[in-house]
């Protein structure tokens, strides 16, 4: 439960005391359901604790996590559309009554971006966050990856001397590397495109032709690359070197350090290449993140079921495929003036609270049941 909740909202708990405790007492019926690995009856005991409090954070915040499946046979298994839309409506719940907390606002980031391909409400609901925590540096990192892939790398670029300037709270090792990597990320997309942009609301744009005529070639995967092209490179320059220097045991620690390195330098310059060798694939990649979020359709019929397009849509997951099935099924095409709609970075609303709470006792958000 919240320990801070504002002033405003306690009128919306009234009769207080009785029923806190019945709605608590109820939530520990649902925690004792999971703690048994009985979800299901968790999920229902968890609804019925919000419908005696609505303002129960962590009784929502069960819903939504219950509302997802679980590990099978060792393997997390991907929530599909309706799993993923209510789990999504609980965590808005969670972040209006609760919005210091940080787990809600990273599982609502992943499952709007990564499950549902909903890019543009990626982007304002990591902005909400920043207006709740303006010092954090998660959010900025998660709009720099959302904007990468519309292809806006001026507004990345703002983000970014943001995410770098004095004051950002980057408080471990782990979030340090992030801001490294998505640094790195920017700066070889935006390399990639330095010529021209991709935009795929616009039909008549030369790298659509460039995508029909790979449309028969599936992207290089990683691992490929690594065994084709890296691997030969460093086992040559650890034969000349093993030749060299190899004969005493000092000589082999040398080399094995030597490869190390090679292997480690080589993988990071020839990151760019394999790039460049699947441009047409991350092409056809922002083009469906521009379905997806727009909820039109872009992509040309030739490529829509192309041996390409096919694998491309393979690596989503199991919501997004879903999603994007209806978006073509509705067949509304996008505008070719269409652009994202990016917020505002450089102004945070003071009175978010005040919005959140409108929405709280307008209750917008969907119902529970199915």
């Amino acid at each position: 439960m919240i320990a801070n909740l504002h002033p405003s909202l306690h009128a919306l708990r009234a009769p207080a005391r009785v029923v806190a405790k019945s709605a608590e007492m109820t939530w520990l019926d649902a925690i004792e359901a999971e703690q048994s690995g009985d979800r299901e009856t968790a999920l229902e005991v968890a609804k019925k604790t919000v419908a005696i409090d609505p303002l129960h954070a962590d009784g929502w915040m069960g819903v939504a996590r219950w509302s997802l499946p679980t590990e099978a046979r060792g393997k997390q298994e991907m929530p599909d559309l309706k799993q993923s839309a209510k789990a999504m409506a609980a965590l808005r719940r969670v972040v209006q009554i609760d919005p210091e907390g940080f787990d809600a606002w990273r599982l609502g980031g992943v499952i709007l971006v990564d499950h549902l391909g909903m890019l543009e409400d990626g982007l304002r609901w990591w902005q909400d966050r920043r207006e709740v925590a303006p010092y954090e540096v998660a959010p900025l990192i998660e709009q720099i990856g959302i904007l990468v892939r519309l292809g806006h790398y001026e507004e990345c670029a703002e983000l970014l001397e943001e995410l770098f300037s004095k004051g950002m709270e980057a408080t471990n090792s782990n979030q340090l590397a992030r801001m490294e990597s998505v640094n790195r990320m920017v700066s070889r997309a935006a390399k990639m495109e330095e010529d021209e942009i991709f935009k795929p609301q616009n039909p008549k744009h030369p790298r659509w032709a460039v995508i029909e005529r790979m449309k028969k070639r599936k992207p290089i995967s990683p691992t490929f690359f690594l065994i084709t092209f890296i691997a030969p490179i460093v086992f040559l320059l650890g034969t000349i070197s093993m030749t060299l220097v190899g004969n005493s045991t000092w000589g082999f620690l040398l080399v094995f350090v030597f490869i190390l390195v090679c292997f480690m330098a080589i993988s990071r310059v020839t990151s760019g290449l394999l790039h460049k060798l699947n441009r047409h694939a991350l092409d056809l990649d922002r083009a469906i993140d521009f379905e997806t979020s727009s909820g039109r359709i872009c992509i040309p019929e030739t490529i829509r079921y192309s041996k390409l397009y096919a694998a491309m849509v393979g690596q989503r997951m199991p919501a997004l495929g879903e999603r994007l099935e209806l978006v073509v099924q509705s067949g509304d095409k996008l505008p070719i003036r269409w652009s994202p709609d990016v917020p505002e970075f450089s102004t945070l609303e003071e009175d978010w609270f005040a919005e959140t709470q409108e929405k709280i006792e307008a209750d917008e958000f969907e119902p529970l049941e199915d």
